[in-house]
């Protein structure tokens, strides 16, 4: 377990109080162990510059700050990640925490290291206020669009946070274990970091919820029975696939504690159980998994409703395994989970089992789910919309529907036709008028399913548009970011509240000045930053000889003044204080 990873420092040598040098050893043999070409001086040279910058410097625990630094960069090596990615997990914090300019690592490491450095560098919360969180997972989602890795490093570096987490005061625990509960554990979850996603989980349940934390680790230290049922259903297991010539490793998969609080959140008014799970990995191709699934289904009866085949259908994440569950001895309910060694390599550490494979480019990761991260945010200037909206984003598991021309189409769950219509555009989310799904007509409010097909009809006939009661039905920002857009847009055009057709637009000024504020947000959002407020644009708009904000907006519209040059001006404004 990756918590291991923290154990207990060696014996303190008088000239090293913290054992800083047998934590770098430490990282260096994991790294040695896992990546196959590890460059050892790389490494060492990230260390000695993150040491120099960070020295004096101290955690709320009261070790040398550089302690975590080394911290993260070990939980990146023991997922085995590559050389570059390690260096940067030792430099994470130089940019933002010392004196150590982004430009100056960039000379010293290259555009790749700093890349990802910049990614998880938060930003300045002195001029970006309440704002400030919003815009730094913006910032994490636009360069994880360049680099996947970027997302792995804040992960780690989270990882290790929570872990200390006790040394910091209760509200400020409390606020960490919910941005961590409701961005980063989905976000692991996405990249398929099973390993990471587990102990986040168990930590926040242990923040926030510690009564009933500590009755199910009590629970679970005391499950004799469960031993008990596991060492009987061993030997029959290992039988069974003999017989069917298929090689495999049979491993224990006890809950971790939040899988069980899960659960019985699931069935209220039920105590902590886990039920015996055993994760069978076969040594050779797929086919054996389904050998093993009939294996286990000949030797006990299958529990209905309870198979899933996630090899056919893998998750978005690239998870894939066999799920059953059967009547196992004395009618106990028993799981096996059914993968070959790649898939369970998958299993714990997700996208990073792909980085590994020969020629793998992080630039060149294709995540249906981040693409649409990565194009729905472009629509979204306000900083807490777009946090409200990632959050709505990633609480919802994916799934897969097929188009009626053969496209696929990613959706969360519960997404409705509405969404796969405004997958394609406002221009098709605008003229759709019905839509078939499995070749029956379907109410536009029907919930999708995962496979499910669906055929949109839509419309040429002027005019066309969405109706307001499709915000109910809408289920992904996209989809609710053009709708409103439509009735912005077209806001005179409703004088009786029906939310049908439109007539007027709005008058021009105002269009000229939300075109004006969208061409300066674009800028920056191509910068990597975003428009949190008003505030630091009053100075550089006097400064550019503009008496207010909306002349400025308009010189932008009308093409006065280049959003570009502004972008840069008014970032460099707000980075020189």
């Amino acid at each position: 377990m990756l918590r291991a990873l923290l154990s207990a420092t060696r014996p303190a040598k008088q000239d090293d109080p913290w054992d800083l040098a047998g934590r770098v050893a430490r990282l260096e043999s994991a790294h040695r162990a896992r990546w196959e070409t590890p460059d050892l001086l790389l490494v060492r040279r990230a260390y000695r510059i993150a040491e120099q910058m960070h020295r004096g410097q101290a955690r709320k625990s009261g070790e040398p700050y550089i302690t975590h630094p080394i911290a993260v960069a070990t939980i990146l090596a023991e997922l085995g990640v590559d050389t570059a990615t390690v260096a940067a997990g030792l430099l994470h914090d130089t940019v933002e925490d010392t004196s150590y300019s982004l430009e100056a690592l960039r000379s010293d490491f290259g555009t790749e290291i700093a890349v990802m450095v910049d990614g998880v560098t938060k930003l300045d919360k002195i001029h970006l206020g309440s704002d400030a969180e919003a815009e730094t997972f913006r910032k994490l989602v636009l360069t994880a669009g360049r680099d996947i890795r970027v997302m792995v490093i804040k992960l780690a570096d989270r990882l290790h946070n929570m872990r200390t987490i006790k040394f910091k005061k209760r509200a400020s625990q409390i606020r960490i274990a919910e941005a961590t509960r409701d961005v980063l554990i989905p976000l692991a979850d996405r990249l398929g970091l099973y390993v990471i996603k587990r102990e986040l989980e168990d930590i926040v349940l242990e923040t926030l919820e510690p009564e009933t934390f500590q009755r199910i680790t009590e629970h679970l230290g005391s499950e004799s029975d469960r031993h008990r049922q596991v060492a009987q259903i061993v030997p029959q297991v290992r039988r069974a696939l003999r017989s069917y010539k298929v090689s495999a490793k049979l491993l224990d998969r006890p809950r971790h504690p939040y899988s069980v609080y899960r659960e019985m959140q699931k069935h209220p008014g039920t105590g902590p159980a886990d039920p015996p799970r055993m994760v069978v990995v076969v040594d050779g191709e797929v086919t054996d998994c389904y050998a093993a699934l009939g294996a286990i289904h000949g030797v006990w009866k299958p529990i209905g409703g309870k198979f899933r085949d996630l090899i056919a259908a893998k998750k978005f994440n690239l998870y894939q395994s066999l799920h059953t569950a059967v009547n196992g001895p004395g009618e106990t309910s028993v799981e096996f989970l059914i993968r070959t060694k790649e898939m369970h390599d998958t299993a714990e550490i997700g996208i990073i089992a792909g980085l590994k494979e020969p020629g793998a480019d992080p630039a060149k990761v294709q995540l249906p789910w981040l693409r649409r991260l990565l194009d729905w945010q472009k629509e979204i200037a306000d900083s807490g919309q777009f946090l409200d909206s990632l959050r709505c984003d990633l609480a919802d598991q994916d799934i897969l529907v097929f188009a009626g021309d053969g496209r696929q189409a990613m959706v969360p769950k519960h997404a409705t036709p509405v969404d796969v219509a405004y997958c394609s555009g406002p221009s098709t989310g605008h003229r759709l008028i019905a839509a078939n799904v499995n070749g029956e007509i379907a109410p536009l409010s029907q919930p999708l399913r995962d496979g499910d097909s669906v055929e949109l009809v839509l419309t040429n006939e002027q005019p066309y548009g969405p109706s307001k009661q499709w915000l109910e039905h809408a289920k992904t920002p996209e989809a609710q970011l053009h709708i409103n857009d439509w009735f912005d847009s077209h806001a005179d055009g409703d004088p009786d509240g029906t939310g049908e057709l439109p007539v007027v637009p709005m008058q021009a000024f105002e269009d000229e000045l939300k075109s004006g504020k969208n061409r300066l947000w674009r800028s920056l959002i191509r910068r990597g930053r975003g428009l949190a407020g008003d505030q630091p644009l009053h100075g550089v708009a006097s400064s550019l000889g503009y008496p207010d904000l909306d002349s400025m907006y308009l010189a932008l519209a009308r093409e006065k003044l280049d959003a570009d040059e502004l972008a840069e001006k008014l970032i460099t404004t707000v980075d020189r204080y």
